[in-house]
């Protein structure tokens, strides 16, 4: 190191050097960002950099900024928190704080940075971006860098990420961490329901978010709160008399729990602060309430990150490094974000401009504007929660002539996300004054119905038993694989019978083959001309028309949780590798996004098969792995493999060869967690996602009331699936429109899944990022023995190692 005044000398780079840091908030996922970014560096040829405590280590440098190698992230995906640090730099606030922070940026060569941080901290970054040219020009004056040094790094790279459990950055529907916190507080709230119906209590849970009501909105979805208190949405004057209204009628239907969330920023309409305390002795007080106030605070913050921040902060860090590389000198910086299912570039300026506009305009009391510049579903699911929260709204009420009979039914395998969506299809029903209908155990249990005997399989849902759904896993009305194909006389018997006037699908696969039957039959049995909606509701997520399938959230968390735990056992014996399997039917989505969430050394799926070639090169490439670490890291694997992957390298299989071809050098063992990856309640995404779509499944079917059955039956937006594609929610005709419909153009009916699988070219993602080594083992070598990784590849994160 240079003495102090001195101007070191710069050796430049042949590679581009990418820095990394954390700052502000800290959120789980940040680790999972700081490893993509490290590892996709490498693997693109560039010198990867992190920088420690965040802006502050920045300008401190020396120690504070670290090369990192691709071992040096290994176990990272698991951690909660951010392990290279996080502080608020006073420091880098001034200009001569900058001026410290480009000196040190110049002398390592580093001429890109990837920031994951809240508003603030991206807003930093765009401020020492434009400065970048003014700090170098000043550095050269005062000497502290000569024109030579500067020279090769006369602009600065920036790409923000968003770390953030509050979720209040604009333009994108989710900040890393956010969904994770979110499970924080669900997990919290639901374990005081028992101890709340119990005692006919109330609890007031505070949550936080700052300006943004985010976590406290989407976690009384989650948990079917009575009342909410959001700073972008202020209750109306003589809220005190509204709220206790709306409490003492669910009382009245028989509730007998209280939840009111409470997000740390609420206040009224005249910017007074409404806090938990506030809250609480309204309800006891005027309702004599039995009522506790429970603070989460920081445990919000802690654990280990939930699969879809293991994902989102991985595949965020992979497009930083892409967008660093595909970014020309003075172009704008970049941020990126996530809509619906796709990752976006976006402007980083524009998204901190439209941010702070929203705390603007809750100051200056504008709060139909704050609402709206959330994020585009921010002020629907406002509504939804509103509309579901109690059944009797006058507004809302259809007249008699335009009220339905709504029949619901599961069909298929269980999933995480059935009753919550089925709740909220149900309160919605209710407040529009149709009449829900349920199913109940399928069509086999509709069809088991005669006549002459008393109804059981169908029957009037209330909202009060319903209500009670919106937290349990499985299904409650019951579901199962049957068809109607299996009786289809005695089907539209029953649908006749009742006088269905529209049918609401949640399931899978079988639920896209039962509409698709029904809606063929339709000229034989003119009972069918319906409209027909299907809500995906499959852990597979193999349904036609969809990216994005309920349940499929929740198994992907149950099972990284059960890769967590079989981590410890291969990170005590440091030399095993597991090979789990993964359900998922001949889908490899289950597989490939959990290999993406745990860090596995690969994944075997059905889309792709396993032959001979390419188990010996796993297995050669583990034996020259384990033979290089000597043992002395926790070098243990994970190998998910798909169910229908093959029928005849079966899990315990391919387990067993690894061993014998282990020599005694390592383990090897199988692990099957089954039925397991059904997971038990639903997780929050799959709870405010079925909301949300199960609403928009009712409003779709209300646009075909008042038509004749023909005119339904020939419209093809009469039988439809409800599904995310890209950044939009589209309804898909099942025949007919424009492209030809799904079952004709979108469905490999063979295999039971999808013909566009949009989430293949993320199986390439999980072998880059654990080093697996291609079929040309030369193109790796060059850069392994560089980078230390061992004899072919870069060693595996595979979650257990440290």
């Amino acid at each position: 190191m240079a003495a102090p005044g001195s101007v070191a000398p710069v050796v430049l780079s042949k590679r581009r050097r990418i820095a990394v840091l954390t700052s502000g908030g800290d959120a789980p996922g940040m680790n999972g960002v700081v490893r993509a970014v490290i590892r996709m560096s490498i693997h693109c040829g560039c010198e990867a950099y992190a920088v420690h405590e965040g802006y502050e280590g920045l300008v401190q440098g020396g120690d504070f900024i670290k090369r990192m190698h691709w071992e040096d992230v290994r176990g990272w995906l698991s951690r909660g928190g951010t392990l290279i640090g996080s502080a608020r730099s006073m420091t880098f606030i001034t200009r001569e704080g900058r001026l410290r922070a480009a000196k040190n940026m110049v002398l390592r060569g580093i001429d890109a940075l990837v920031v994951c941080g809240g508003d603030g901290s991206l807003t930093g970054a765009d401020i020492f971006r434009a400065e970048w040219p003014g700090l170098l020009e000043e550095l050269v004056e005062k000497t502290d860098l000569t024109v030579e040094q500067i020279e090769p790094f006369k602009s600065l790279n920036i790409v923000g990420i968003v770390g953030s459990i509050d979720n209040d950055m604009s333009t994108t529907d989710a900040t890393v961490g956010c969904y994770s916190s979110l499970h924080r507080i669900c997990e919290a709230v639901d374990e005081v329901f028992d101890t709340a119906a119990s005692h006919q209590r109330g609890f007031v849970i505070e949550v936080m978010g700052r300006h943004c009501g985010w976590l406290a909105l989407m976690s009384a979805i989650s948990t079917g709160a009575d009342w909410l208190f959001i700073p972008e949405r202020p209750p109306r004057d003589g809220w005190e008399d509204d709220m206790c209204d709306i409490i003492t009628q669910n009382r009245r239907r028989g509730k007998r729990r209280t939840i009111v969330i409470v997000a740390e920023g609420s206040q009224d309409r005249n910017l007074n602060k409404i806090s938990s305390t506030l809250v609480k002795d309204l309800l006891s007080d005027r309702l004599k309430l039995d009522t506790r106030v429970t603070v989460l605070g920081h445990t919000q913050r802690g654990g280990p990150a939930c699969a879809y921040d293991r994902w989102l902060g991985t595949l965020q860090g992979i497009e930083a490094v892409k967008a660093v590389l595909d970014s020309k000198p003075g172009a704008p910086s970049p941020i990126i974000t996530i809509r619906e299912n796709k990752i976006e570039r976006s402007s980083l300026v524009e998204a901190v401009r439209v941010t702070k506009a929203v705390t603007k305009a809750i100051k200056d009391k504008d709060f139909d504007t704050a609402i709206g510049m959330r994020d585009a579903e921010f002020k629907d699911y406002h509504r939804a929660y509103i509309n579901t929260t109690t059944p009797h709204h006058p507004k809302m009420q259809l007249p008699p002539e335009k009220r339905m009979r709504i029949a619901i039914i599961h069909v298929g395998a269980p999933a995480g996300g059935m009753n919550p969506a089925t709740r909220a299809a149900v309160a919605y029903c209710i407040a529009r004054g149709h009449t829900p209908l349920a199913i109940y155990n399928g069509f086999p249990g509709l069809c088991r119905h005669h006549a002459d005997k008393p109804l059981g399989s169908v029957r009037e849902v209330n909202w009060l038993e319903s209500d009670y759904w919106v937290n349990e896993g499985g299904s409650e009305i019951g579901t199962n694989r049957g068809l109607p194909s299996e009786d289809m006389p005695k089907t539209a018997e029953c649908f006749e019978i009742y006088k269905f006037d529209a049918l609401f699908v949640i399931g899978g696969f079988e639920a896209f083959t039962a509409v698709s039957q029904l809606r063929k039959a339709r000229e034989q049995y003119p009972v069918f001309k319906i409209p027909l909606v299907i809500l995906p509701a499959t852990i597979s997520n193999n349904v036609p028309g969809t990216e994005y399938s309920l349940g499929s959230d929740t198994c992907l968390n149950t099972l990284i949780n059960f890769c967590d735990v079989i981590r410890q056992s291969a990170s005590s014996s440091r030399r095993r590798v597991f090979v789990i399997e993964t359900q998922g039917g001949r889908s490899g989505y289950i597989a490939t996004m959990a290999g993406l969430a745990v860090g596995a050394y690969t994944v075997y799926i059905p889309e792709e098969g396993i032959d001979i070639k390419m188990l010996a090169r796993d297995i050669e490439y583990l034996r020259h792995n384990f033979a290089s670490d000597r043992g002395a890291s926790h070098a243990g694997k994970i190998i998910l493999r798909n169910e229908r992957a093959s029928n005849t390298y079966t899990t315990q299989f391919i387990a067993d060869m690894i061993k014998e071809e282990a020599k005694g050098r390592f383990e090897s063992r199988a692990a099957v967690p089954g039925h397991f990856q059904q997971g038990g309640k639903p997780s929050p995404m799959d709870r405010v996602r079925a909301l949300r779509m199960a609403i928009r499944c009712i409003q779709h079917l209300e646009q075909f009331q008042g038509k004749t059955p023909d005119e339904v039956a020939a419209d093809p937006m009469s039988s439809v699936v409800i599904g995310i594609r890209g950044s939009e929610v589209v309804f898909g005709p099942m025949a007919g429109g424009a492209d030809g419909g799904l079952e004709e153009t979108d469905t490999d009916w063979a295999h039971r899944r999808p013909k566009n699988e949009f989430w293949m070219e993320l199986k390439d993602m999980v072998d880059t990022l654990s080093g697996r080594p291609g079929e040309d083992h030369q193109g790796v070598l060059g850069m392994a023995e560089e980078e230390g990784w061992g004899a072919y590849a870069p060693v595996d994160d595979c979650h257990f190692t440290e």
